[in-house]
């Protein structure tokens, strides 16, 4: 079990703002490392663990997080208080996720884990050129995002819906009553979604979004303009009485495809393949760190092997060298607005052992179904004692990827650009239920393809560009009725002994999800942070290029002894949007809850 956390209170940081930009083409020698097409919110200062006795929702808008409360309140489960928050989202949130794109869900219902992959699929008319030039060189991101080519069949409404048929509470109807509401009544617009449309520059492109989104004379409508969406409304009312197939059948799919097919960068995608979409229950991945049991997603996503692996690792460094137990460098105070930084050598350690699990990444990781990925062999903790031995006292710069068992065919490396997005909840409902759903439209407001007031997803653009690379085919190579390879990282955290769940967390943040999560469990596993001051402390890791520390919150001796020992740094915005709830237990016993929501963006952790 946990111990009982310390508080942490946070102090001040006016906003930090940076230039929306997007990755144009693929490097023949490293990934491309775009900065995050979500701009930052600015690190809020106000925020404070949150606690509880019954149950939590916390999501990385506010009216989504009460939306959440408001099942929780009516006796809800932890998966109908996540759709909640998910059609809640799609309106208030639409650049981050929605009904147009996919999930990942990592449920605990009392007994055991479930995790529910609702990835989107590609077309049957996809082929592995899709975005590739005539001449055979890549696209660039833009040329490819905007418009329905990007466009993959969604696939959150379905896994929704199965997670539902078997942990729900309430009927499903009533879960959509939330998103109505705000959608016919309005919600105002947030200084968050009013910047992202000021600085998105294909809006205009999309009369739909036009109209929604900015005034008539093309400037962006400002924050706390009511934004009504009846269109939304109707759709949620159909899918309230049809269940999922409204959007699968009918005037809404027929539309869909109609839109994909019919701008200037059409896609594939038909009616068939829409009926023919289905979300899959897999296997969770659940391996041992040190007296916890984590379970995560596995492939599709990349995120619970990376997960699995960089603990994996510090783990090893600790039982190789003591010196290196993490519980032992602990963060410690600093003058920035976080008001805490990780000590050197924990950044050290961490930012090598995300290094390694990236090029295993790149080099295996993809859609199980369709790609042999020796799942088995890249978390054995023989293999990752044999990677943890890889670091050293100086930074490795570049890792290149191991040999674990299980290898049944060569692949070439993936060195597509490592995109950023997505959005995140996370629930405890009133009889220990929880879930973690990392939930997304790809890049920020997607393909820019709008059908009845929600966008659709651009996850045809997870996949790599190049299919092959000296004769070796890519994993993640675009192949029809494929899930793209994501890094969401949905996580439950269980105690070993009494199996007792612990802790519920995730984040956005496209590819570097793996490095936000990985961070704030070690900083409640290892450093005993209350669940806030976790997912608060600074970004920092490597998606093995330069080890990257989130801009204006690390000390100049930080940065000073991280060069010492060899690492190239690149401070940058890292707009995480994590949220942790935990299960702490006081001296006589009794359970209660806290939660934390990312100072980076506007969510919130509520519960009574």
């Amino acid at each position: 079990m946990f111990s009982i956390f310390r508080r942490q209170r946070l102090t001040t940081l006016s906003l930090i703002t940076a230039a929306l930009t997007l990755a144009a083409c693929h490097s023949a020698t490293a990934p491309e490392l775009p900065p995050a097409p979500e701009l930052g919110s600015g690190y809020r200062t106000d925020m404070s663990p949150r606690h509880a006795e019954r149950h939590m929702a916390a999501a990385a808008n506010p009216l989504a997080a009460e939306a959440g409360r408001e099942i929780l309140r009516k006796g809800g489960s932890a998966i109908d208080a996540a759709i909640a928050m998910q059609a809640v989202l799609t309106l208030v949130e639409p650049q981050s996720s929605g009904i147009g794109g996919g999930a990942f869900i990592m449920l605990w219902d009392g007994k055991q884990v479930h995790a529910y992959d609702g990835r989107e699929t590609a077309p049957a008319g996809a082929t592995e050129r899709l975005f590739l030039n005539a001449d055979g060189t890549p696209m660039s991101f833009p040329q490819a995002q905007i418009g329905g080519r990007s466009v993959a069949t969604p696939g959150v409404l379905r896994a929704l819906e199965m997670a539902h048929k078997k942990t729900g509470h309430l009927q499903w109807a009533k879960l959509f009553e939330p998103a109505i509401r705000l959608a016919e009544e309005g919600f105002p617009i947030s200084a968050r979604l009013h910047s992202l449309i000021a600085a998105d520059r294909y809006i205009s492109r999309s009369p739909e979004m036009t109209a929604y989104f900015l005034n008539a004379d093309g400037s962006p409508k400002a924050t706390g303009t009511l934004l009504k969406n009846p269109a939304l409304a109707n759709v949620f009312k159909r899918i309230a009485k049809e269940g999922p197939d409204a959007l699968y059948y009918g005037p809404i799919a027929d539309e869909i495809t109609r839109k994909v097919q019919g701008n200037s960068n059409p896609g594939s995608l038909t009616l068939t393949d829409l009926k023919g979409y289905s979300a899959v229950e897999r296997a969770p991945l659940c391996t041992d760190y040190k007296r916890w049991k984590v379970c995560g997603m596995p492939p599709p996503s990349s995120g619970g092997i990376a997960i699995a692996q960089i603990l994996g690792t510090l783990q090893a460094l600790e039982t190789r060298d003591p010196r290196m137990t993490l519980g032992l460098l602990k963060p410690v105070k600093n003058d920035s607005p976080a008001g805490l930084e990780p000590v050197p050598e924990a950044v050290h350690l961490i930012a090598e052992a995300d290094r390694l699990a990236y090029a295993d990444r790149a080099q295996y990781v993809a859609d199980s179904d369709y790609v042999p990925v020796p799942v088995a062999g890249l978390v054995a903790p023989d293999y990752l004692a044999g990677r943890a031995a890889l670091i050293g006292e100086r930074s490795m710069g570049v890792a290149k990827p191991g040999k674990p068992a299980g290898i049944e065919v060569a692949y070439a490396p993936d060195r597509s650009p490592l995109r950023i997005s997505t959005s995140q909840v996370v629930a405890v409902d009133d009889v220990g239920g929880a879930v973690s759903m990392t939930t997304t439209v790809e890049s920020a407001f997607g393909s820019h393809v709008m059908v009845q007031g929600f966008l659709l997803n651009n996850q045809m653009t997870d996949f790599s560009f190049i299919p092959e690379e000296d004769g070796q085919p890519v994993a993640n190579r675009i192949e029809p009725g494929k899930r793209p390879r994501s890094s969401m990282a949905p996580t439950l955290v269980f105690d070993r002994q009494s199996g007792e769940w612990v802790a519920t967390v995730g984040s956005p943040g496209g590819s570097q999800i793996i490095e936000y999560v990985s961070k704030s469990l070690v900083a409640m596993l290892d450093w005993n942070l209350d669940p806030q001051a976790a997912v608060g402390l600074p970004n920092f890791g490597s998606r093995n290029g330069a080890t990257e520390l989130e801009a204006g919150l690390f000390s100049a001796q930080l940065k000073q002894a991280l060069k010492d020992k060899g690492h190239a740094l690149s401070e940058i915005d890292m707009t995480s949007g994590a949220q942790a709830i935990v299960r702490v237990r006081d001296a006589q016993g009794k359970a209660s809850l806290i939660g934390g929501a990312d100072p980076r963006r506007e969510g919130e952790a509520l519960g009574d």
